[in-house]
This record gives structure tokens, C-alpha cells and sequence, in this order.
């Protein structure tokens, strides 16, 4: 048997509350890999993992021990606590999935290996300057269409594969009440790149990303216990990887793999948790739109930080959480640095 792609080279991260059961399911796909798993609430509960994988635990003691007083920096409560595994990883890639995600069967019936579809998305370049209308170009039996300048086709390094579920879609609260029977059955054979100067709603559930290249950008922000809101973090760290990704010429894919998403989360109190990102998100969006970052910032970091400020003084009228949100950003940079000097 061929090796497993970048095994030596990937981690993979689950945030979770529960006994990792699922990854019986995933075993064929996931064991050649080494896991990290972020414990979140109670730290004193014991959390199984089927024999066999290779995987670090962490709980929030652990956090607490590790970042000291930034530790508030991460969520608690939240699956947001995942990024703390992007902090910890040594690896180049990261693919982080959830507890409630299983393989999918592609239209001929067959398991998909979603990490090998998402290595294939990250190792393969992405067009972010000029969409090619037949999708993916570098996909097998596809190519650049007639009218592709020649001088764009060797692409840009893709920093982030964005995989996508079948079963029970990814919707808000209040789509989740009007369509509480609608099911994702449409499997779309497609991998494209996210245009240059759009942001997209980024799903944290099947996510994929080169961490060398975006890592420090992936921080899924302050939600959970004792925050606002919650069930934005994903779309967060979405919005200022793209502004990153755009900025740094890197490309974000999104498409395929599918993974089988199997529990709908209860909507009323989704709601409790989204009600103020409705709102908040019709002055957020624009702001991200407008922004531009300085083309003196030439890295993930300095952009980053270039962002947080951004936020301190352009969402800061909002509600003072965008204040500590601030704060939180260039928290989760100074630990990141500390961590992987």
C-alpha cells in the first residue's frame, strides 16, 4: 500500500466534549497521522480515543498551564478552543474536523478520504486573479479555458482548502427553523478558487490550510463562556484569512471533499448564540470589504496585528467586545510567537 500523503507533515486537530468514537469510521483515513485533540469544558473528564492513534490531549488545564495569564485568549466552551491545536502543531499542514462529522460516499457509492482531497486542493495552485469557468484547472481532465491569459496559468500557492458536508447543511439559526427537514444531498464534483476581493462564509467543521503560510491568521476569535456572541468563530478567522490570503497572494479554495455532517444543532439555541452576529454582521462584512492592509506588511504576522488594530478602532463602536476582541488577537499572536519561535 502507498504511503498516506504528507503523513509526516499534517496534523490532524478535533475539538471536542465527548468520547472520540467517530474516529472508528475515519480509522482507514486518520491513523497514519498524528492527532491533536482540545478538550474543551470540564478538564477533570476523562475523554476515550480508540486504540490505535497516534494523538497529544489537551484539556483546559493544560492551556491555562501553557499560555498562563494570555490563556482567556482562547474560548472556553466553544469548539473555537480548536486553534489552540494550530498553536501547538509542528507540522506544515493542519486539517481540523468535528466530533459529528463522518465519511462521506461520493455518487458511485465509495468512501471519499476527504484528507486526501484536501492535501491534493493544498499541494495543487489556486487562481484568485482570474476565475477559470471550468473550475478547478489543475484537477484531472480539466484545463485553463480559452481566453486564460497564459501569464496567470501557473497560479498562486492556496493556503486554505475549505471542504464542504453532506447530510445536514451548515445554516444559521433562523434558516435552520424555516428548513428544519432540509437535507444536503447534492454532491457537486467541483473544486474552485474564491475570487481576489471576496470573503466567504468560512465552516470550521472540514477545513484544511497550510499553517506555515496562514496559520497565525487562523484565530477563531473569543466566543463560548462569557462572550456575546458565539458561532461566529470559524467566520471570523474566514474573513481575516481571506483579507490575509488576498493581501499575501495566496489562494483559498472551496468545493470538495464532503464529509457526512451528522447532528443538527438545536436552533433555538443557536439563536441565543447568534442573535447578536445578525446584526453584527451587516457592519462587520462592509468593514472587512473597505479594509486594506498596508503593503509594508509583508507577512502573516505584521498583517495580522495590522488587523486587530483595524478592528480595535473600526468595530469598536459596535460593543466594547471588539475592544478585548482586539486584545485577544494580539494575544493569540504573542503566544503563537512564544510557542514557535
Amino acid at each position: 500500500m502507498a504511503p498516506a500523503p504528507l503523513s509526516d507533515q499534517l496534523d490532524i486537530i478535533i475539538p471536542t466534549i465527548r468520547a472520540l468514537d467517530f474516529l472508528e469510521q475515519w480509522r482507514p483515513f486518520f491513523q497514519p497521522y498524528h492527532l491533536i485533540i482540545v478538550q474543551d469544558g470540564d478538564p477533570t473528564k476523562t475523554i476515550s480515543v480508540p486504540e490505535g492513534f497516534d494523538y497529544e490531549l489537551y484539556n483546559r488545564n493544560d492551556i491555562e498551564r501553557i499560555l498562563g495569564d494570555k490563556a482567556w485568549c482562547i474560548s472556553f466552551k466553544d469548539s473555537a478552543c480548536r486553534c489552540f491545536g494550530y498553536m501547538v502543531s509542528k507540522k506544515k499542514y493542519v486539517y481540523t474536523i468535528d466530533d459529528d462529522c463522518f465519511v462521506a460516499k461520493n455518487p458511485s457509492g465509495e468512501d471519499i478520504n476527504a484528507l486526501e482531497q484536501h492535501i491534493k486542493n493544498l499541494l495543487t495552485p489556486s487562481t484568485p486573479d482570474f476565475f477559470n469557468t471550468l473550475y478547478d484547472p489543475y484537477a484531472p481532465g480539466a484545463d485553463f479555458v480559452r481566453g486564460y491569459p497564459f501569464s496567470m496559468r501557473e497560479g498562486k500557492p492556496t493556503a486554505v482548502s475549505h471542504g464542504l458536508w453532506l447530510n445536514i447543511p451548515d445554516y444559521d439559526a433562523p434558516t435552520q427553523m424555516v428548513k428544519p427537514t432540509e437535507r444536503n444531498e447534492r454532491y457537486v464534483d467541483a473544486v474552485m478558487t474564491i475570487p481576489k476581493g471576496t470573503l466567504f462564509p468560512m465552516c470550521g467543521m472540514n477545513l484544511a490550510f497550510d499553517r506555515d503560510a496562514i496559520g497565525p491568521a487562523m484565530y477563531f476569535g473569543l466566543m463560548g463562556e462569557g462572550q456575546p456572541w458565539g458561532r461566529y468563530d470559524d467566520m471570523w478567522a474566514g474573513w481575516c484569512v481571506k483579507k490575509i490570503t488576498d493581501h499575501l497572494d495566496l489562494g483559498v479554495k472551496t468545493g470538495l471533499p464532503y464529509i457526512w455532517h451528522s447532528k443538527a444543532s438545536n436552533p433555538f439555541v443557536n439563536l441565543k448564540k447568534e442573535y447578536k452576529g445578525i446584526f453584527w454582521q451587516e457592519e462587520i462584512i462592509p468593514f472587512f470589504q473597505k479594509l486594506t492592509l498596508s503593503p509594508d506588511n509583508k507577512d502573516v504576522f505584521s498583517c495580522y496585528l495590522e488587523l486587530a488594530e483595524k478592528v480595535r478602532s473600526g468595530l469598536g463602536h459596535l460593543d466594547p467586545y471588539f475592544t478585548k476582541l482586539a486584545d485577544g488577537m494580539v494575544a493569540w499572536i504573542e503566544c503563537w510567537k512564544k510557542l514557535n519561535p
